[in-house]
């Protein structure tokens, strides 16, 4: 995929947003290292490859579009039913406030680095609240733009998921993964 200067959209048709989980607590072992991918979203990347700070990147994700597509460990494999319980928990006012909060949004301010290793300072709106994430992104050699941060829920109002009286709890960090395949030009076909 060549990198040149332009407005381009983002999206599902063209890459990958995850977020991954992890366990804590003395009841671990029992719970999945979960991988959960949104399915609706929409964004804008303004590339400016020779001034990365003329860059940016908007993202709006529909909360209600988070799905679980891979739970690990745990005593026992994860069934369609987990997965309807976790994703009807990620909504529920617990977590994500979906009716309430309907979407979760990201705005970068600041873009440095280059194509092949950057850097994408943001703010990140969940639940009404907004706050400064960095997200960490390079080009591999397949061409492929990808990235990650590291989120706090605590730091958005978000209380971990907890089991068996908090013997079983998700972390309070996750790490939030971006893979973009190809970039579309924004002024193309829709």
């Amino acid at each position: 995929m060549a990198l040149t200067d332009g407005t381009y959209r983002l999206g599902p048709s063209t890459a990958r947003l995850l977020i991954k989980t992890g366990r804590a607590g003395l009841g671990r072992r029992a719970g999945h290292d979960l991988t959960i991918e949104a399915i609706r979203w929409s964004g804008d990347a303004v590339l400016v490859v020779g001034d990365p700070d003329r860059s940016s990147v908007s993202v709006t994700v529909e909360t209600g579009s988070l799905e679980v597509r891979e739970g690990t460990g745990g005593l026992k494999a994860l069934t369609d039913a987990d997965r309807a319980q976790i994703k009807r928990t990620l909504e529920d006012k617990a977590l994500l406030h979906a009716a309430e909060h309907p979407t979760i949004t990201f705005r970068s301010t600041r873009v440095t680095g280059t194509p092949q290793s950057f850097e994408i300072t943001g703010d990140l709106a969940i639940k009404g609240r907004t706050r400064p994430v960095t997200v960490h992104g390079k080009r591999n050699g397949d061409g492929l733009l990808r990235g990650w941060a590291i989120v706090t829920q605590s730091t958005w109002g978000i209380k971990p998921y907890t089991a068996f009286l908090g013997a079983l709890r998700l972390a309070d960090e996750v790490r939030m993964e971006f893979e973009v395949a190809r970039l579309e030009p924004a002024d193309g076909p829709r």
